[in-house]
């Protein structure tokens, strides 16, 4: 399925096998996550990429080839295929350890072909191990739901209350991981979705409400992963002094001004971009430790437009993996 034009539909195509080069792997795909930044490349809210791009960065496939030089990876391995495609490891953010900043990333599914088709193309040294216990539908939304969620997560810091805002694929992962941490979780969803917040409660919420309410207790941190920019002087008005507001998402509509008391007291607001390597390490290994339930809702590949269609309306509780 391939993205031609910024804001129309993804058409079914035949595309030619690319050309295994050194260091990369060829995979077949078991198993591709629809992230809600494969709404904003098709919505045509990122900048625009030159040329068609097959869409799709949280894939779930088994090594059919590999490249000259590879050595960590054989045919039959099953990988995962995230977000970050490449990085040069030469430029200044590489080198302090900010390769999600890197000057030539390259990302799945947008500056290279992903994984919305039967096949696609790696680098092996990007690829990332996926913990058995998970089979290949529930694995696909820890490509990238999980992980950013995590680098989201992260980010926040040390915190016992912890908010989260848009309670969708990524909430859904990381409110387990938090509440399995001990913290609590205060789920805000649009005003009125009563089945969102019972699916947060259900996953260990002690409260949900709409994003319009005021939660029982001030909150040491939130997470926003809605792309809505009314949220974040809400957010920041729900934390306590010294607080942390991190935006987990790559497009956010924009922030309106708001009053400079709100931020005052050492709060602080800070935004998510990428990945690295090290955080999908160190994921894996969590999610490896701590049993996830992925809410998944399969879809035929052909049915990708539907899959994008119901994110867009909001349909979704969980996460929708196509299925070649």
């Amino acid at each position: 399925m391939v993205s031609e034009r910024r804001g129309r539909p993804l058409l079914r195509c035949e595309l030619a096998r690319p050309p295994l080069r050194p260091g990369q792997l060829r995979i077949k795909v078991l198993a591709c996550g629809v992230c809600r930044t494969d709404l904003h490349l098709v919505d045509g809210e990122l900048p625009a990429v030159s040329g068609p791009v097959v869409p799709g960065h949280e894939v779930v496939g088994r090594v059919i080839e590999v490249g000259d030089g590879v050595t960590r990876w054989a045919p039959g391995d099953r990988v995962g295929v995230p977000w970050l495609a490449h990085a040069c490891r030469a430029c200044r953010y590489c080198l302090r350890g900010q390769e999600n900043l890197c000057e030539a990333a390259r990302f799945t599914g947008y500056t290279a072909d992903g994984g919305y088709g039967e096949e696609m193309v790696a680098e092996a040294d990007f690829v990332l191990h996926i913990p058995e216990r998970y089979d290949d539908r529930s694995a696909a939304p820890l490509l990238c739901a999980g992980l950013i969620g995590y680098r989201t997560w992260a980010m926040a810091g040390p915190a016992q209350s912890i908010g989260i805002f848009g309670f969708g694929a990524a909430a859904h992962l990381i409110a387990q991981i938090a509440v399995a941490k001990g913290q609590r979780v205060y789920a805000f969803t649009r005003p009125g979705d009563i089945a969102a917040q019972t699916f947060a409660r259900g996953l260990g919420a002690v409260w949900a409400g709409g994003s319009n309410e005021a939660p029982p207790e001030v909150l040491d941190a939130a997470l926003i992963f809605a792309p809505v920019g009314d949220l974040v002087p809400i957010a920041l008005s729900r934390v306590d002094k010294g607080g942390t507001v991190v935006c987990g998402g790559i497009h956010m509509s924009d922030i309106p001004a708001f009053p400079y008391e709100i931020l005052w007291h050492e709060r602080v607001l800070r935004s998510v971009a990428n990945l690295t390597r090290k955080d999908g390490e160190a994921f894996m290994a969590l999610a490896a430790e701590i049993p996830l339930h992925a809410a998944v809702v399969p879809y035929a590949l052909d049915r990708a437009n539907e899959a994008l269609g119901d994110l867009r309306s909001g349909r979704l509780q969980g996460a929708a993996v196509l299925v070649p």
